[in-house]
């Protein structure tokens, strides 16, 4: 979908969460793979995290984030999968007011370009949170490449035609 040079561009200001037991920041590939593209894009990295499978930590982050004025969007990677570790899902549900679910079904019909029927076993997902967009992405950095590149690239893009999330933004706590 085109881009229109006319209009401006807005960056967003977004967070970074990577859910993982084993993880460290110096291991984090794909959490550096999200800064990386956000950050080329013209975004700003909000904050960063690195946080165990623990849904309680999740959420209780989560709302950190969601009520920071400085914090426009979370981008999770991690937790997404089936195990009985993974919790992200649950998490982002337990702070959701509305789900996108656009979001996870486009994630994997991209997917499955890339791996096939494993995509099955994604539950990648998204809402809106008080005004914030979540944006639950797998662990895999090619899943956050997958997901940036074929999804939220456009979508966090102010200029993008003919809609984008950004443009939302200012009526997300309509009522």
């Amino acid at each position: 979908m085109p881009i229109d040079e006319s209009r401006p561009f807005l960056p967003v200001r977004i967070a970074v969460l990577t859910v993982s037991d084993t993880r460290t920041l110096a291991e984090d590939r794909s959490g550096d793979a999200l800064v990386e593209r956000l950050t080329a894009a013209g975004h700003v990295l909000a904050e960063r995290a690195i946080l165990r499978d623990d849904a309680g930590d999740l959420v209780a982050q989560l709302h950190r984030w969601i009520d920071d004025e400085a914090v426009d969007c979370v981008i999770t990677t991690g937790g997404t999968g089936v195990t009985g570790r993974d919790v992200t899902p649950e998490a982002v549900e337990r702070v959701a007011d509305k789900m996108i679910p656009g979001f996870g079904e486009l994630f994997r019909w991209l997917s499955y370009q890339t791996i096939g029927t494993s995509t099955v076993q994604s539950r990648a997902c998204a809402c809106v949170a008080r005004g914030t967009y979540i944006f639950a992405l797998p662990g895999s950095t090619g899943a956050v490449k997958d997901a940036w590149d074929g999804i939220l690239r456009d979508q966090l893009d102010s200029r993008h035609r003919p809609c984008n999330f950004v443009e939302l933004m200012p009526r997300l706590n309509e009522r």
